[in-house]
């Protein structure tokens, strides 16, 4: 856990977590490793497996998943291709739409950009951020500046950043674990907006279960399909938009994802009758290594 991304703090809550939930089943030893750099001289090397809880930056773009598989020490989520495919949004549109996985239309802009390269609204973001990190959705022309300069500002790069359609609707999110797609829920944000502030720290967002029907069975099958189509292992969660009339849209593919109070895929593996240690034991039971 912990790393020197945007999302450290983050990434070490769901850590804790974590090695609270498997130290209380009693038949792991747990040893918790914080990481203060992009290199794995503070974790033991005679460790049996890893749980990575590592969110953005060397924890999930295929970093610290080719330094494991150097030592041949397995993990978990996907290895290093389908991580660098899946944190970096841009490289995810492109296999997407390659492989027929719907997503919504994109752009890209750089620092100069004077206007939207899609009609507006549209959601600004860095391109290989998490978390919602200086993500901005913007409806008016005047809104367009900031929203490029925060997004240039939270990547600390030149590199262009995405610009997205924005979906009107509801948002959906679904955890797969070892290609089973898990119940699906629907993210309930006030105002409509699910930000950092709604993902982490407000307690107004809900996150009701989907009804089983026909939305939730096409949900599930585009999630596979996306996890399948980047390459994924392990877990991996979806996260969706659905417009008004039904049409469902992949926005990314996330492979640490969080285990937060907050957090998604914990409360889809509950659903399905586990405990929150459960989930834990079972995403760890999963762990591999690219040579496995």
């Amino acid at each position: 856990m912990g790393g020197v991304s945007s999302e450290r703090d983050v990434s070490v809550q769901s850590g804790e977590n974590v090695v609270r939930a498997l130290s209380s089943l009693g038949t792991y030893d747990v040893v918790p490793v914080v990481l203060d750099e992009e290199s794995l001289d503070a974790m033991p090397k005679d460790v049996d497996a890893v749980y990575i809880a590592l969110h953005g930056g060397w924890g999930e773009n295929g970093g610290v998943q080719a330094a494991l598989n150097e030592l041949n020490i397995p993990y978990t989520g996907p290895g290093v291709l389908a991580s660098q495919i899946a944190m970096d949004k841009v490289k995810t549109k492109m296999v997407l739409e390659m492989k027929n996985v719907p997503t919504a239309a994109w752009g890209l802009a750089e620092p100069d950009a004077a206007v939207s390269p899609l009609p507006l609204p549209v959601v600004v973001k860095p391109p290989c951020d998490g978390s919602s990190v200086g993500i901005s959705k913007v409806s008016r022309p005047e809104e367009w500046n900031r929203a490029l300069d925060l997004a240039f500002s939270a990547q600390g790069s030149e590199r262009p950043v995405l610009v997205e359609e924005f979906v009107p609707g509801r948002e959906f999110t679904v955890a797969v674990v070892d290609g089973e797609a898990w119940p699906v829920l629907e993210i309930v944000a006030p105002g409509g907006w699910y930000g950092y502030d709604e993902k982490y720290v407000s307690n107004e967002t809900r996150y009701p279960f989907l009804e089983e029907g026909d939305l939730a069975k096409k949900l599930r099958q585009i999630a596979i399909d996306a996890y399948r189509a980047v390459g994924c292992r392990g877990v991996t969660r979806v996260d969706f938009r659905v417009s008004p009339l039904g049409r469902c849209y992949v926005l990314e593919l996330n492979t640490s994802p969080g285990f937060t109070a907050h957090s998604l895929v914990p409360k889809a593996g509950m659903h399905t009758g586990l405990t929150f240690a459960g989930v834990c034991d079972r995403i760890l039971q999963s762990a591999a290594t690219d040579r496995t």
